[in-house]
């Protein structure tokens, strides 16, 4: 499988991506080797100093790990590379769907074996989120009860305009705000989206309503949540009994009703087992999408659910406001046939980091 290296990663603005290229491709290929072994391998002119430099950067954002001391030293590709290797979407994408090398089924030890194993975000990324978390902390500390529910119900309309649109619904952000504040439907648009809409900020309304009840997470939560999303839309609201297909990609999700449960129970698992919040957020919001468990409103839950795991823990909910629609499904289908991180994973540092700067 080709990777193609994303030039927006923060560890490559010393222009060194030639050299971490070569680096890893000489650790994929040897397995264990010394950084005195990976410095001669190198073609380009580079000190040995830089090299160390790259190595000790490769390992905070998890892609390279090592074993042994001082000169016995070896360097080794970390066992969760493939999931967190930066990819450049743009020309991954570039390649139609028939074209694209994908896992094309549900990977039945992604849950339970690799991402209970690996630490989704890097040390500089999660340094990143926590300084972001405090700002938020800080604001909110010099706002009001009501103007701290101003703001919440600002984002909550945000988020239930974008949420729904990723998903096709053609109302504007001024439409959804009529709507949801004046119950005002807009014309020449139908009945469902109004509906979608308003089922959706309903949803949003319950978890912050009630920050507990999602925590710990369960199947049957995830499920009424779903319930309350898809109310009035003609939608089966339990686990789904039969295959469903993906705009946009090979990949088939499980077409089993009990081994659908049993990947939303591993993922509930998963979440309830991690103890950093902002990871318990992030993997709620790819695996629910990954899973597939409804016939409709999976991302929509997914969102959800993710800001729930936020807002119970007090940290700062995302409203995606700023994310296009076409950019966000792309990270998830990266997911999806790849099982790489590293796109969504961009969106939600990005995504967050607005948040805490827009709204409070």
């Amino acid at each position: 499988m080709i990777i193609f290296v994303s030039r927006k990663l923060k560890f490559m603005i010393d222009k060194r991506e030639t050299e971490i290229i070569e680096i890893i491709e000489f650790v994929k290929k040897n397995k264990e080797v010394s950084s005195r072994e990976i410095y001669e391998s190198i073609s380009t002119s580079i000190s040995y100093a830089t090299i160390k430099r790259l190595l000790s950067k490769l390992m905070d954002e998890n892609l390279l790990t090592k074993k042994g001391q001082g000169k016995s030293t070896k360097y080794l590709i970390s066992p969760t590379y493939e999931i967190l290797y930066p990819i450049d979407i743009g020309k991954y994408f570039e390649k139609e769907i028939d074209e694209r090398e994908i896992m094309e089924g549900f990977n039945l030890q992604l849950i339970p074996d690799t991402l209970k194993n690996c630490d989704v975000f890097s040390t500089g990324e999660l340094e990143q989120l926590n300084l972001l978390q405090q700002k938020f902390h800080k604001n909110i500390l010099q706002l009001s009860e009501t103007e701290y529910k101003k703001e919440l119900e600002r984002l909550a309309i945000d988020l239930s305009w974008k949420s729904s649109q990723i998903e096709g619904n053609t109302y504007s952000l001024l439409e959804t705000e009529r709507l949801l504040k004046e119950k005002e439907t807009a014309s020449g648009k139908t009945k469902e989206e109004a509906t979608m809409l308003l089922n959706h900020k309903e949803a949003l309304d319950f978890v912050i309503e009630n920050p507990d009840y999602l925590c710990p997470l369960s199947v049957a939560k995830i499920e009424n949540i779903h319930s309350l999303l898809i109310k009035d839309l003609g939608v089966y609201k339990n686990i789904r009994k039969r295959r469903v297909g993906i705009s946009g990609t090979n990949y088939k999700p499980l077409d089993n009703e009990f081994q659908i449960s049993e990947a939303l129970k591993n993922m509930c698992e998963l979440v309830n087992f991690k103890e950093n919040v902002f990871e318990k957020a992030f993997l709620v919001l790819v695996l629910i999408s990954y899973i597939q468990p409804f016939i409709d409103g999976n991302k929509r839950t997914a969102r959800i659910v993710s800001n729930a795991v936020l807002m119970n823990h007090k940290y700062c909910p995302i409203s995606y406001r700023t994310i296009d629609s076409v950019t966000y499904k792309k990270a998830m289908l990266l997911f999806y046939e790849q099982n790489n991180l590293s796109g969504v994973k961009e969106i939600f540092i990005d995504q967050f980091k607005f948040a805490v700067n827009t709204y409070f």
